[in-house]
């Protein structure tokens, strides 16, 4: 299971005053007013980014929110100018688990589904599920059979009888045509 979740991306700086873009990876944007700190995660591409090197564990704290459009701009403690804000471009923001979003019942976080052993409805292994596509409609599990094929599945109550994220296992029926 993931210790940490992203819940944004830093696209850009926002004005002279140190403030950044942040394009949201959580589904409630809301979020970022109840949060007090991120973690910065690590830029891919640090060449491209500008990116000098971070302390591990390092926190930033947010001293102020905005919203504009699909964007949250969020100042930070500390970084005043354009040329600090820019050094977090491309950044990933992270959560501790302890202050990720609270589920409802038979929810589960995307980051602690994928890499989970399929299994059908007896129990034999059929793959891995690799990744969750949103739709508009429900979540579609995209998994990597073992025979080489990929299955795109519904995640809907008719095919995924049961998610076990403890035991790292998630139980399903396919219906007739999706193979």
């Amino acid at each position: 299971m993931e210790d940490f979740f992203q819940v944004g991306i830093i696209t850009s700086t926002h004005g002279l005053r140190g403030e950044v873009k942040v394009y949201p990876t959580t589904d409630d944007v809301r979020r970022f007013r109840r949060l007090k700190e991120v973690i910065p995660g690590a830029v891919r591409d640090s060449e491209e980014a500008g990116h000098v090197p971070r302390k591990p564990g390092e926190t930033l704290e947010i001293e102020e929110v905005k919203f504009f459009k699909q964007l949250v701009i969020l100042k930070f403690k500390g970084i005043d100018t354009i040329e600090e804000a820019q050094h977090y471009r491309k950044c990933p923001l992270l959560v501790p688990r302890s202050n990720a979003v609270r589920l409802a019942r038979d929810e589960y976080f995307v980051a602690d589904l994928m890499g989970l052993e399929v299994r059908d409805e007896a129990g034999a292994r059929l793959g891995v599920l690799r990744e969750v596509m949103e739709t508009g409609a429900n979540d579609v599990y995209i998994i990597d059979l073992d025979d080489g094929r990929e299955l795109l599945l519904p995640a809907i109550r008719q095919c995924v009888l049961e998610v076990d994220v403890e035991a790292g296992f998630v139980r399903i029926h396919i219906l007739e045509g999706l193979l």
